[in-house]
């Protein structure tokens, strides 16, 4: 009888965590009004501020709960009004992620029924929606009806599972690695790096090859490398191409580079991280030509298809190569085995994984393809907007954007002083985000337009930002004039 007692005291407390019907009601009315004041109050709230995070630092968990609004507050003053502010039109640094409403709204109904979307033996549907996502992209990229892939994380997933499955493919292990040569150029996003060491493929013959004038890869240079190498006896086996650099927004010559992969049986691969879902704008396919002859592409929805952060997918042109690479057989999985459907479990490395194909299915089909589809081009002609006025402002440029990143700086600074003073004095100001990258030995400052929330507005307002801090580094004004948050 204790027993029977102590444990209906236990169900009493444990029962906390599934809140009555009048308890959901009012979490999310708490909870839907500070999602509806952030998204309302975006289109005038800074690009980036600078604050302390005292109270959250200073929150420990103990067993009694807190209060929903306090837990809010916190949210509000110290994690959502501090640093980058990623959901904004003003985030024009680095690559900006997305972050739909839409897509939130998938999230916590994929969370609240909690599918398991490993394995179509869990759950069918949520398997068959990220399957119809990956069909629907190798369409995009043009890519045979054969192809598979996996929605992932991001950028970094993705490139590891291309890169392991071209390892795998071409039967590359420690007896031999040393002996392999794998192409890429400077320019080449750093997980890729991060992949060849995971891969162990560091120890391979790792070739950089030159860009030219655009920051666009050489292939008269990956030619002559490639020739070299076999002379030397080495076994040239990866290229990897970007279409869209971060630094510049560039894209590789693709088609010439599927002619080089032709030419010596190699495995091509493309990072199109951020520039692939360019492809859907009319006017910028040719630049894409030959993203379809490739072996393997990333894309990263929760970049160029704006989708929250953790979207990420990788396409294998040939199925058999990702799923050898990546599928295993476990005794206590027997119950799951044979059905049709590939199992995302078989295609990457996660096992336990969030239904992460509902924030894309739900919005592609909810908006259709046209909207994302004019955001796109309405971010090319902005860039090249920008791109005109930040020349005739007298900056000095970069060449003119393969797509949606424009480069500019302080001319006359051949140590970089005056460009350093100008990026820590647009940060100071915070209006609108953007970064800096060094090319060569120059510092040039980013403007990424990128989000979905980035409009004419929001362009204007970053170029009177960057006109008044100009101006004032220039002229060595004071700080204390700089804005700080605010529409000006």
């Amino acid at each position: 009888m204790l027993v029977m007692e102590k444990i209906k005291e236990l169900e009493n407390i444990a029962r906390q965590l599934e809140p009555d019907t009048g308890t959901r009601h009012d979490i999310v009315r708490e909870a839907n009004a500070y999602v509806e004041h952030f998204v309302e109050s975006l289109p005038g709230a800074p690009g980036y501020t600078t604050g302390e995070i005292n109270k959250l630092r200073a929150l420990q968990i103990g067993e009694e709960g807190k209060s929903l609004e306090q837990l809010i507050d916190i949210l509000k003053d110290e994690v959502d009004a501090t640093g980058i502010n990623s959901a904004s039109g003003r985030h024009m640094g680095y690559i900006p992620g997305g972050g739909l409403w839409t897509s939130a709204v998938a999230d916590m109904l994929a969370a609240a029924a909690n599918r398991y979307a490993g394995i179509a033996y869990s759950s069918p549907g949520a398997v068959e929606i990220g399957n119809q996502m990956i069909r629907w992209l190798a369409s995009v990229v043009g890519y045979p009806e054969e192809t598979h892939g996996n929605l992932t994380s991001g950028g970094s997933i993705a490139n590891l599972i291309a890169i392991k499955a071209a390892r795998d493919r071409y039967g590359i292990n420690a007896s031999n690695v040393r002996k392999m040569a794998i192409y890429f150029t400077e320019q080449v996003h750093h997980c890729i790096h991060k992949a060849l060491h995971t891969t162990g493929l560091y120890e391979a013959v790792l070739r950089s090859i030159p860009v030219d004038g655009n920051y666009r890869m050489d292939v008269i240079a990956l030619r002559k490398q490639i020739e070299e190498d076999k002379r030397e006896g080495l076994h040239p086996f990866l290229i990897i191409a970007t279409a869209g650099t971060t630094d510049t927004g560039a894209i590789d010559p693709l088609d010439e580079i599927a002619d080089i992969r032709d030419e010596y049986g190699m495995w091509f691969h493309l990072d199109a991280a951020y520039g692939g879902f360019f492809v859907l704008v009319e006017e910028a396919k040719a630049r894409f030509k030959g993203m379809e002859r490739s072996d393997s592409v990333v894309m990263d929805p929760h970049k160029t298809l704006f989708m929250p952060y953790g979207s990420g997918v990788v396409l294998i042109r040939d199925r058999n190569a990702l799923l050898a690479s990546n599928s295993y057989k476990a005794a206590y999985m027997k119950d799951a085995y044979g059905l049709d459907e590939i199992d995302p479990a078989d295609s990457g490395p996660e096992l336990s994984r969030h239904f992460r194909g509902l924030r894309m299915w739900l919005p592609l089909h909810l908006h259709g393809v046209a909207p994302f589809r004019a955001n796109l081009e309405e971010k090319l002609m902005l860039c090249r907007y920008f791109h005109k006025k930040a020349g005739t402002m007298g900056f000095e440029t970069g060449k003119t954007p393969d797509l949606s990143v424009a480069i500019f700086r302080i001319p006359d600074d051949p140590d970089n002083r005056k460009n350093e003073a100008f990026i820590k004095a647009l940060h100071e100001d915070g209006r609108v985000f953007l970064s800096s990258t060094t090319i060569g030995e120059k510092l040039w400052i980013r403007c990424a337009v990128v989000s979905f929330r980035t409009h004419l507005r929001e362009m204007d307002i970053a170029l009177d930002m960057i006109r008044e801090n100009r101006d004032r580094v220039l002229s060595g004004g004071p700080k204390s004039s700089l804005h700080i948050s605010g529409d000006h």
